[in-house]
């Protein structure tokens, strides 16, 4: 078993290496067993559109109803989808099978307990049920179910949502599971639809589902400019990230999406939730509306659960996971958020850039996602610039070192899901962008990073 496959907030690994029969089953019974441990007797489970899916979901269904914890299958769904359930049904517990933004040999598992996201130490008390094989096993198979739950998600939307004016939107799905909701759904408002790529297909032919990476913006870039949209809209693997390109065919990164909402909706001494790579025009909106800002490390299950502690309305990561508790339940929803948005500019009677123009301005970098042999390689160089930097610099850490120069930051970390070290870096002009970007990335040289 390759234990590096339980990861800080999910389950993920290549498939053929990691995830064979045995090792997937055994995954559902430490699941199961975990459960019938918390006095739980049930869960749901859902999946994306990857060839590996379906059989990864069978294997683990057999090893969680080996335990007698009942299982609802919901099919093919968005991993906000299957968020959704909790709240909506009386099944606490849910397990999404994603690979989500990661290369189509990968493949893993997300899962909640009781409403909350199951990550950190809990994640390591499954591979410990595994390697210690403590598993409970029942003498009642438990009982295998079919359960839909897209109409009753897509009604509440419809119901939640008020676009008030006719807006031209792109979307460009990936050829991910978005789109057997997003276009359905936002046909059903004021919204003329241009769509690109909605259609299904695993081997995404177009481009890799990342929203993050500039490169697979292009052809939706290009899409709204021709056709005069609004703005463009695009999706991740599981949908759960979004992004957003403004009526000029220019990105508008999560950060400053956040904003917005923030402009909108948050009052004095509302809390924010934010992780470390988003920009300090943030930071500097909240405070301008009196809110609070509350830093988080990266990640979905870090920020869900900030949020839930804070009882903040709006939070989310430079990562496109944004998440509102405000008229919604606390989770990562891209094809939700992405319908927020849209409200808000309709409401606002300005262009989407208009509204960006107001947002506090740095110049900044795109995450740059540096690839390492391995998780060992990855932990070693960022522990070793952790010690360089704190010893030499100001810095925050939160989540990794984010160091702190006079004009602007830079910020390294492990990615805590794939062998990756990630950067970003801000400043106040492009001259003293280019000198931190520098100053930090030769040291990562020094330390044996040779791609950058």
């Amino acid at each position: 078993m390759n234990e590096c496959i339980f990861r800080e907030y999910d389950i993920r690994g290549i498939v053929e290496q990691d995830f064979n029969t045995d090792m997937v089953v055994n995954l559902g019974k430490a699941f199961g067993t975990y459960l019938k441990n918390q006095e739980q007797s049930c869960m749901s489970i859902s999946g994306d559109v990857r060839h590996t899916t379906d059989k990864l979901k069978k294997d683990f269904i057999t090893g969680v109803i080996s335990t007698g914890i009942d299982v609802y299958d919901m099919g093919v769904l968005p991993t906000p989808v299957n968020y959704f359930s909790l709240f909506n049904t009386n099944i606490p517990n849910s397990v999404q099978v994603t690979g989500s933004h990661n290369p189509s040999n990968y493949n893993g598992f997300k899962m909640s307990v009781n409403r909350l996201p199951f990550y950190g130490d809990s994640i390591q008390n499954l591979k410990k049920i595994i390697l210690d094989g403590t598993f409970i096993i029942s003498d009642k198979l438990g009982q295998i179910n079919k359960v839909e739950i897209i109409d009753e998600y897509m009604n509440y939307i419809i119901n939640d949502i008020d676009i008030d004016r006719p807006l031209k939107v792109a979307m460009d799905c990936g050829n991910a599971v978005a789109g057997i909701i997003a276009p359905r759904l936002f046909k059903s408002f004021k919204i003329d639809l241009e769509e690109i790529y909605c259609d299904i297909d695993p081997d995404f032919p177009n481009h890799h589902p990342d929203p993050t990476v500039d490169d697979n913006l292009v052809d939706l870039s290009k899409c709204v400019v021709e056709n005069k949209c609004d703005l463009g809209i695009a999706y991740d693997g599981d949908a759960d990230r979004v992004v957003a390109i403004d009526e000029k065919g220019n990105i508008v990164r999560s950060d400053v999406l956040i904003s917005l909402f923030v402009n909108d909706i948050i009052l004095e001494n509302d809390p924010v939730v934010y992780d470390v790579k988003c920009s300090r025009s943030l930071e500097d909106v909240i405070k301008s509306v009196k809110g609070i800002p509350v830093l988080s490390k990266t990640g979905h299950s870090h920020i869900k659960n900030k949020m839930y502690e804070t009882k903040s309305k709006v939070g989310g990561e430079m990562s496109g996971h944004i998440f509102f508790s405000h008229r919604f339940f606390g989770f990562d929803d891209g094809i939700y958020v992405s319908l927020r948005l849209i409200e808000l500019i309709a409401k606002s009677d300005k262009k989407l850039s208009e509204l960006v123009s107001v947002i506090p301005k740095y110049y900044s970098t795109p995450e740059i996602r540096i690839d390492c042999k391995d998780d060992i390689v990855k932990k070693d160089i960022t522990n070793r610039a952790i010690d360089y930097f704190v010893d030499k610099y100001e810095c925050d850490q939160t989540d990794g070192v984010k160091v702190f120069f006079k004009n602007g930051w830079g910020l390294i970390r492990s990615s805590n899901t794939q062998p990756v070290i990630v950067c970003r870096f801000e400043a106040d002009n492009r001259d003293n962008l280019s000198k931190i970007k520098n100053k930090i990335f030769d040291k990562l040289k020094e330390f044996g990073i040779s791609d950058v």
